[in-house]
């Protein structure tokens, strides 16, 4: 009975390439040709889990060797690596941009509900303090607050739709970001 074919599927679908299977399967043979095995019940089974085996050998010895050159790369390869953890030069301008965009949002609120906006979200100060100052109730303080989240939303929404983001922005209370 020839198996191979069905050896070389079994070890595809396990994750193997064709090469490795191959390899694994050549495995299995010389040490089926070359040691003394006793009587075995399930033959196939036997076959399966041999190869099986060797697999999970072969990929555990080629993940060492894998380790192995890049640790002796990083002692011997000179400089270290470099990671540049700036982000991209097009991140960059995208994040630009959307600054911008916001700036200009922020911009056409009327001058209260931006100040209102700029001393809670930038400066942190509590909302009874702002009405205190202003001399307004603390619901007038968060009325002015949800405007400008409107329109932060609205833009945030502009935006997604012209890069064609199939995300939307879930109306969730009390997260507003931008």
């Amino acid at each position: 009975m020839d198996l191979r074919p069905a050896l070389l599927r079994y070890l595809t679908l396990r994750g193997a390439t064709a090469d490795e299977a191959e390899d694994v399967l050549q495995e299995t043979y010389l040490k089926l040709s070359t040691s003394t095995i006793g009587p075995i019940d399930q033959p196939r089974a036997y076959l399966y889990r041999m190869a099986n085996n060797h697999f999970l050998l072969h990929r555990r010895t080629a993940n060492r060797r894998a380790r192995r050159e890049e640790d002796w790369v990083d002692t011997h390869g000179g400089e270290p690596r470099e990671i540049d953890e700036q982000p991209s030069a097009e991140t960059h301008l995208i994040a630009r941009q959307q600054l911008a965009i916001l700036q200009g949002v922020l911009d056409g609120l009327p001058e209260r509900t931006r100040a209102i906006f700029r001393r809670f979200r930038l400066d942190g100060e509590p909302q009874r303090q702002i009405a205190a100052d202003i001399g307004i109730s603390v619901s007038a303080v968060e009325k002015h607050l949800a405007r400008a989240y409107e329109a932060i939303t609205a833009a945030k929404l502009e935006l997604n739709e012209d890069r064609g983001n199939s995300r939307h922005l879930r109306n969730q209370r009390g997260h507003h970001g931008f």
